[in-house]
């Protein structure tokens, strides 16, 4: 059995979307969130709905697009319980697992090309949590909610 992995994206990382979740089907389950084509849609929306999924175990990590991966990354801050990452090199990927415990990685879909955002991907995929000192952090972090 495939370890599942979700994905999710706006009509802006539709095109990248689409690359990444054909390139990780032989070795995960993909459960694909939407959006299915380029046609407008609320990222906030799209994004909120799939974080949402990963709180309620059916995937354990996702992976949200939008054009620029700025508005997934708010939106998908905003839910208490994910750790949404923005990544534009596999630097910032590995340290958004090893340092922040990051459950959702967020790309820009207008911004990376397909060989770049799947090694980023790759490499979070691959890299493990440190806990120890970040785990204090990550407390620290979760103190801050209203």
């Amino acid at each position: 059995m495939k370890p599942k992995l979700g994905i999710a994206s706006d009509h802006g990382g539709f095109t990248l979307k689409e690359f990444l979740r054909k390139s990780l089907e032989e070795s995960f389950e993909v459960v694909d969130y939407g959006t299915k084509s380029e046609a407008s849609v609320d990222y906030p929306t799209i994004i909120g709905d799939a974080c949402r999924k990963v709180l309620a175990g059916e995937v354990p990590r996702l992976i949200a697009l939008c054009g620029t991966g700025i508005g997934a990354s708010i939106a998908a801050n905003r839910i208490p319980g994910i750790r949404a990452a923005l990544c534009h090199d596999e630097f910032t990927a590995e340290m958004s697992r090893r340092h922040n415990d990051a459950n959702v990685i967020v790309l820009g879909g207008r911004v990376l090309g397909t060989d770049l955002a799947l090694r980023i991907v790759q490499k979070w995929i691959d890299t493990d949590f440190e806990g120890g000192r970040h785990e204090r952090r990550l407390g620290l972090i979760e103190e801050q909610k209203p």
